[in-house]
This record gives structure tokens, sequence and C-alpha cells, in this order.
């Protein structure tokens, strides 16, 4: 068998990998089997968690929601049920934002629903 030199490539490879891992503490970013353990970890997290975060936003957005409807003497669950029956497409970021933000918006959001609804019992019932 012929011998490989692999002195080029391989030091393209573990230049590329401490390029990486620039920014990282103590010994990994300067020695390249640290260097390069802490990067496959740090790539594995950073995959798992891009799909993490928006799951922690929508769980935030609906604690905000059940907050300020909570306030106005409602739950979250009946909240976004009576925003359904009325058709009313506000997605929970919008709703989360206008409710520490504007909630005086949200009230009236909140009183179009629950008025709404009060009327179509009526008429239900009737």
């Amino acid at each position: 068998m012929v011998r490989v030199k692999r002195s080029k490539t391989a030091r393209k490879k573990r230049k590329k990998t401490l390029k990486a891992t620039k920014g990282f503490k103590w010994g990994r970013k300067a020695k390249y089997r640290a260097a390069k353990e802490a990067l496959m970890h740090a790539l594995t997290y950073q995959y798992r968690d891009r799909r993490r975060k928006k799951r922690e936003f929508r769980a935030l957005w609906q604690t905000k929601i059940n907050a300020a409807c909570r306030v106005l003497g409602l739950t979250y669950s009946k909240f976004i049920n009576l925003l359904k029956k009325n058709k009313i497409e506000l997605d929970r970021k919008i709703l989360a934002n206008l409710a520490e933000n504007k909630p005086e918006v949200f009230q009236e959001i909140v009183k179009k629903v629950t008025t709404k609804s009060s009327f179509q019992e009526d008429k239900e019932n009737n």
C-alpha cells in the first residue's frame, strides 16, 4: 500500500474546527481534541434548541394570554375556544403582545368575543 501524507488536508480540517470554536472557554478553543468534542456537542445542542425555542415561546405566549384573561374573568382555554367559534384568527404571539403592551385592545377583543358568544347562546336557547 502507498502511504498517504495528510499534512495539508489535516491542517485545513483542524484549522476549520478551531476557527468554529473561537469564543469557547478554556482549552476547548485551542486544543484540537477538546475543541472537536466541544464543537460536536455545540452543534447538537444548536440543532435541538432551534426546535425547543419554538415550544418555549408558545408556552410563554399561552401563559401571558392566560394571565390577561384571568384578570378579565375568563380562562385561557375558554378564551381560545371563543376565538375559534367566532372565527377570529389571531395567533398566540399577537395575542400575547396585545395582552402585555396594549391591555385595552386585548380587553376589547375579550369583550367582543364574550358578547358574541352570549348572544349566540341566547339564540340557540330560543
